[in-house]
């Protein structure tokens, strides 16, 4: 069995210049580069992604004897970095498959949300790539899968295979490669990417929570009346939205995260969603009503004003 595998480590690593000393090393000398940077590795299945070890990445260690001991039994063993807390690195994976393409997606929900600051980008077999994301200190972020939008994120929980491994495609061994770096880097929001890859899931956790109360608003159809408003009605509709929320109970950042996608769809910038929304929680408190803005208003449970739309 493995040493313990650190809970953090420095987050002054520079991914990037790792991957560049190894890229030209073999899969043994590339996993005792990781551990001498207090890395935390462990084997996988040549030209795969299986684990060899028992535990899978709960066995990574930065151990040099481990890691040797591991790499003289299989040399050609691809590396396995486990992310989140054990490594201190999180990972976006942009996947590209015959069902579809995640790059557009991420770099239109990235301009969004402000996700740019990897620091190491890794092209991956299969013509995707890997976004690599100083974790942040004190904040646990799980990992998850956005089917819809081809991204997946790796953080608590997961693992990542690194170069110089490589992936049997065809009958070729196909390797991971860093191909791009950026200095300055800064930890992702990975529950607000989520919700820009897929706005509706915001609202649908939202209609979750509320749905057994008869007098909560319909988040669904909230959003989707705030997306639609024409320019004149867009804060108004949105401060109006957005009350509805705080009259319901719900903090400001479930707010945003269920009215944000409406509200850039129907044409505001994110300062000024940020700001209407703001401004709506100083004005509505918890079991106040809210008149709505005249002749605009969805009907909605708990809503007194019926107008039509």
């Amino acid at each position: 069995m493995a040493s313990p595998a650190p809970q953090r480590v420095a987050a002054s690593i520079d991914v990037a210049a790792l991957f560049a000393t190894m890229q030209t090393q073999t899969n043994a000398r590339a996993a005792l580069t990781l551990a001498r940077a207090d890395l935390p590795v462990f084997p996988c299945l040549p030209g795969g992604k299986t684990p060899l070890t028992r535990h899978g990445f709960l066995d990574a260690t930065a151990d040099l004897r481990q890691v040797s001991s591991w790499w003289g039994r299989w040399p050609d063993a691809n590396l396995g970095l486990p992310t989140g807390p054990m490594s201190s690195v999180e990972v976006v994976d942009i996947d590209v498959r015959p069902g579809g393409d995640g790059h557009g997606a991420f770099d239109a929900a990235a301009r969004r949300v402000g996700a740019d600051g990897w620091t190491a980008r890794v092209a991956t077999p299969s013509g995707g790539c890997h976004l690599y994301f100083p974790a942040a200190s004190g904040r646990l972020q799980s990992s998850w899968a956005c089917g819809v939008a081809h991204v997946d994120f790796r953080g608590a929980g997961g693992y990542i295979i690194v170069p110089p491994s490589t992936i049997q495609i065809d009958g070729q061994a196909v390797p991971y490669r860093l191909t791009g770096s950026q200095a300055d880097p800064h930890p992702v929001d990975a529950q607000r990417l989520r919700d820009a890859l897929d706005p509706g899931l915001a609202e649908r956790r939202i209609a979750r929570r509320v749905s057994r109360d008869p007098m909560a608003p319909d988040v669904s159809r909230l959003a989707a009346w705030v997306a639609g408003r024409p320019q004149g009605e867009r804060n108004q509709g949105l401060f109006y939205a957005a009350c509805r929320l705080a009259e319901a109970g719900h903090d400001r950042a479930t707010a945003l995260s269920a009215l944000t996608g409406a509200a850039q769809q129907a044409g505001l910038l994110d300062r000024e969603i940020t700001t209407t929304v703001a401004s709506a929680y100083r004005t509505a408190q918890p079991g106040t009503t809210i008149a709505p803005p005249p002749a605009c208003a969805p009907v909605m449970a708990g809503t007194r004003e019926a107008v039509a739309l």
